[in-house]
C-alpha cells in the first residue's frame, strides 16, 4: 500500500534522511527536476549510497527513484548508478507511450542482471501526462511490461509542453485540459490494472486545500498521492486510509466470496445483493487498508 509518495531531492543526504522519518509510505528519490545539471553525478552517488544503507524492514518506506526522461540521454547512467541498490521501483517522467515502458524495462533488466538481482524485481511507475504525446497515448501503457505497477499524472510539465500560462483558473481549479489529464490517468491505470497516483498539491502551507484534494482523489479512484513536503504526509495518509466501517464491510464481502468459491456470482450481505463489482471495490479497500489476502477471514 502506497498512500503517500514523498519527493526528495537526490542531491541532499540530509533531506533524504529526514524524509525517511516522515511517515511516508514511499520516498521518491529524485534525479530529475529537483537536481541541477551540475549536480546530477553527485545525486546519483548520494542516492546509490542511501539505497545501500536504507532500512528495508517492516514499516520502512518503499524507495522509488525518479530517473531523467528517456530523451535526455541521462537515463542509462541513472540506472547504472541506482539499480544495484535494489529500489522498489523506477519512476519514469515524461513517459510518451507504452514503447517507453518497454525500453525502460529492457534497460532495467540489463542492470538487474549485472547486479545479480532477480529479473523483474524492480517495478516501474510512470508519469504519463507531462507531455501532450503521453496524454494522447494513455491507452498504450497497458500490457507493455509486467513491471508496470502505477501510473501518475503531473500538471506542471504539461503546462510548459502545451504553452499554458497556468494550469488553474481564477478560482484555483484545474482547467479543462488538466482535468482531462487527471481523468485519463485514472482510466489508463484501470485499463492497465495498476494503481493510479494523484499529482502533487503545490501549496504545502494549505493543509485544508490538500485534504480536500485528497478526498476528491479517493472518491474518484486514486490509490495514493505524491507529496512535495514532509508536512503533507500525515494529511495524505489520513485521507487515503479507509474508515474502519468501510474496512469491516470489505472484509465481510471478501470472506463471503471466498467461502462461495470461484464461481460465485450474486450473493447477499445485510439483505442487499452484492456481485463482482462489489468484490473488486472491496479488494481495493482492503489493499488501501494494508490487508494481505491470505490474512482475511473466511465466512462460515
Amino acid at each position: 500500500m502506497m498512500r503517500s509518495l514523498l519527493f526528495v531531492p537526490g542531491d541532499s543526504e540530509r533531506k533524504m534522511e529526514k524524509a525517511a522519518a516522515s511517515g511516508a509510505d514511499a520516498l521518491i528519490l529524485d534525479l530529475e527536476d529537483s537536481v541541477a545539471p551540475s549536480r546530477k553525478i553527485e545525486a546519483r552517488r548520494l542516492v546509490a549510497a542511501f539505497l545501500s544503507g536504507a532500512d528495508r524492514g517492516a514499516g520502512a518506506p518503499k524507495l522509488i527513484v525518479r530517473v531523467n526522461a528517456l530523451d535526455t540521454g541521462l537515463t542509462d547512467d541513472d540506472l547504472a548508478a541506482v539499480v544495484a541498490g535494489a529500489p522498489h521501483a523506477i519512476l519514469l517522467p515524461k513517459a510518451g507511450s507504452g514503447a517507453d515502458i518497454q525500453a525502460l524495462s529492457a534497460a532495467i533488466a540489463v542492470e538487474e542482471a549485472e547486479a545479480g538481482l532477480p529479473d523483474g524485481a524492480i517495478r516501474i511507475h510512470a508519469l504519463i501526462t507531462e507531455t501532450a504525446g503521453g496524454m494522447l497515448s494513455a491507452a498504450s501503457f497497458a500490457g507493455k511490461s509486467a513491471r508496470l505497477s502505477a501510473l501518475a499524472w503531473g500538471a506542471e510539465d504539461l503546462a510548459a509542453d502545451i504553452g499554458a500560462s497556468s494550469n488553474k483558473d481564477e478560482r484555483g481549479r484545474y482547467t479543462d485540459v488538466f482535468r482531462l489529464a487527471r481523468s485519463l490517468t485514472i482510466l489508463a491505470a484501470a485499463h492497465a490494472g495498476v494503481d493510479a497516483i494523484d499529482t502533487v498539491f503545490t501549496n504545502f502551507r494549505d493543509p485544508d486545500g490538500l485534504d480536500a484534494e485528497c478526498r476528491a482523489a479517493v472518491r474518484d479512484g486514486f490509490s495514493g498521492k505524491m507529496a512535495i513536503h514532509p508536512d503533507q504526509v500525515d494529511v495524505i495518509n489520513a485521507a487515503f486510509t479507509p474508515a474502519p466501517a468501510d474496512v469491516e464491510r470489505a472484509v465481510r464481502i471478501l470472506a463471503l466470496f471466498a467461502a462461495a468459491g470461484p464461481d460465485a456470482g450474486v450473493l447477499s450481505l445485510d439483505g442487499k445483493m452484492i456481485d463482482r463489482p462489489h468484490l473488486r471495490q472491496a479488494e481495493r479497500v482492503a489493499r488501501r487498508a494494508g490487508l494481505e489476502p491470505g490474512a482475511l477471514p473466511v465466512q462460515d
